[in-house]
Formats: C-alpha cells, structure tokens, sequence
C-alpha cells in the first residue's frame, strides 16, 4: 500500500475503505455503469463520467478540469478499454489533490518540525472541530508526544466543556478561562504554559462564527499576534475543520475561513456518513490547500493521516468491501 500502508498498516487501510464506503457505492457504481462494456471513450462516456462527478459534489469547476484532462488523454488513443479508462480517471483524480509541504508534513510519531509545535483549529461549530482536536490529541499522545489544549473559543456556551471533556477522554491537560474571557489571553496563556512544561504539540480552538468575517480576521490576527510574542513565527500551522458531509456549504466556507487567515491544512469529517466524499477533491483543487487529515468515524483512531494515493485507491476499490 505505499508510504501510507507503512506508516498504518493493514487496520488504518481498511478503516479508510470502510469509512469511504458510501462515497464509493454511489460515486462509482455510476462510473463502472458509464463505461461498463466501452471499447472507446466517446462523448456519451464523457457526459456519464461528469455526471457522475458533479453528482459526487466534485463540483463543476474540477469536474470540468477532470474532463478536460482525460479528453486531451484519449485524444491520444482513441480505444481505450474500460480498464484503462478506470486507471486514467483515477491518475487524474489523484493529480488534483495537494501534496502537503515537506516541512508540514508528518505521521504522528514523527519528529516534529519544532517544539512546542503550535495547531490553531479554525471551522465553524458543528463540523467536528472540537472531536477532531480530541482525537489529534488523543493520537498524538498515543504517540509518544506530551500534548496541550487551549480553550480558545470562549464565546459559545459548550465549546470550553466540550473541550475539557475531550482533553479528559485523551488524558491531555487543557488551559482553559470563563466562558466570555478574551480568546487572544487564552491562546497566550496556553503557549506560555507549553514552553513552561516542554509540551511538544499544543492545540488551540477557535471560536466558529462567520456571520462577520470582519470580526473573524480581527479576532484571528489578534491571537496570531499575542502567540508569536511567546514563539515568533507561530502558529506552525492553522488547520480548516471542514464537515464532509455538507458537500459544496463546506466549499462556502472554506472561501471565508481562507479569506480570513492563512490556512495551511485542512481536515476534512464525517466521511464515513456521506456519499459526497467528492467534495475532498473539489476543496483541494479550488484552494490548493492540502487535505491532512479525515475523519472516517466515530473512534478516536478513526482520525487518518491523508494520503492522497491510498485516498483515490480507496474509493476505486468497492469489491473489497463487499
């Protein structure tokens, strides 16, 4: 299975196939109908693929890159059997989605660029954000790593209970505030307290409003500003919570999260619920922001590393599940 079968093995791949198995079932059950029995790549296969496609939430504008990339292929060799066409589909699926930077790229038991290693979580409630810092706490620390929570979203209700339930659950300290304290001194306190014990990753949550970007960038910036007066040049990373099964809303705001601050990553949820798992290539290719990280259930280990490879390989790969 490639670098990704040796950093999981065998289990994390079939939690990736399984936890895909909705997008599979719907997404390429119409493809191998569109070219079941094709000996030539004709416009009526075409017309099926992109339907196929947009129906998966890929999105017209990937959608059409896609097409118009397989066109230029077959214009090439113009009979191409069925099983070539699947190969080269899934070449050019694959060649939309963003390698993570080497310098931002790791496996959780991996040597980490720098230390502490400071993750601001930005994404609106309700996508997984809070789940999705719990199981990268939980997984980082299962890998040897000593591992800090910061309780930045302090304006809803839940968000720092929520918060300190997972940090319990993980079994990772959390610095936390009253509800309606300055999320900017929360993420202070929170950097201050990882130099002071050595903490090797430390995870700030953010709070999850957009009906004022304004106030979004104002409030990002700030705690971007008071964190780099503890460690200049952090955060290391600004990771985008997206919901998978929302399709192309996620899309929607990815546009503000990414006008509002530089996002670096991204960690796509709720795969496993969904058949709009297309919406992985269409946010990759819009934003050229690489995908780092998905959630396929509800276990904390069902939070993967993203391998974009093992990915497509995944979703073209139905018989194995059935």
């Amino acid at each position: 299975m490639g670098f990704f079968n040796k950093l999981f093995g065998k289990k994390e791949k079939e939690t990736l196939d399984q936890g895909l198995q909705k997008t599979k079932e719907g997404f390429f059950s119409k493809i191998t109908k569109a070219i079941a029995g094709k000996s030539t790549v004709d416009e009526e296969v075409l017309d099926d693929l992109e339907e196929a496609l947009v129906g998966a939430d890929v999105g017209i504008e990937t959608t059409i890159k896609i097409i118009e990339r397989i066109e230029k292929r077959v214009s090439k060799d113009k009979y191409l059997n069925s099983s070539e066409l699947n190969k080269m589909l899934q070449e050019e699926i694959e060649a939309i989605l963003v390698d993570a930077p080497h310098s931002n790229s790791y496996a959780f038991d991996s040597d980490l660029p720098t230390q502490p290693y400071i993750i601001l979580v930005v994404g609106v409630n309700g996508v997984g954000k809070t789940t999705t810092i719990g199981k990268l706490a939980y997984n980082f620390k299962n890998a040897g790593k000593s591992v800090l929570l910061g309780a930045a979203d302090t304006f809803r209700a839940a968000a720092v209970e929520q918060l300190t339930i997972w940090s319990e659950r993980a079994g990772v300290p959390i610095v936390k505030q009253d509800m309606g304290s300055d999320p900017a001194a929360v993420a202070f306190d929170t950097v201050q307290s990882a130099v002071a014990k050595k903490a090797d990753v430390v995870l700030i949550d953010t709070a999850g409003r957009l009906h004022n970007k304004a106030h979004l960038m104002e409030e990002l910036s700030k705690i971007k500003r008071v964190i780099q007066k503890v460690i200049p040049g952090a955060p290391h990373e600004v990771l985008l919570v997206l919901d998978g099964s929302t399709g192309q809303n996620a899309l929607e705001q990815a546009k503000h999260f990414t006008a509002a601050t530089d996002v670096s990553a991204m960690a796509i949820t709720k795969l496993d619920g969904t058949a709009k798992g297309g919406v992985v290539l269409a946010i990759a290719n819009q934003f050229k922001i690489p995908v780092k990280f998905i959630g396929v259930g509800e276990k904390m280990e069902d939070l993967l590393l993203f391998n974009k490879h093992e990915f497509v390989d995944s979703l073209f790969s139905l018989e194995r599940s059935e």
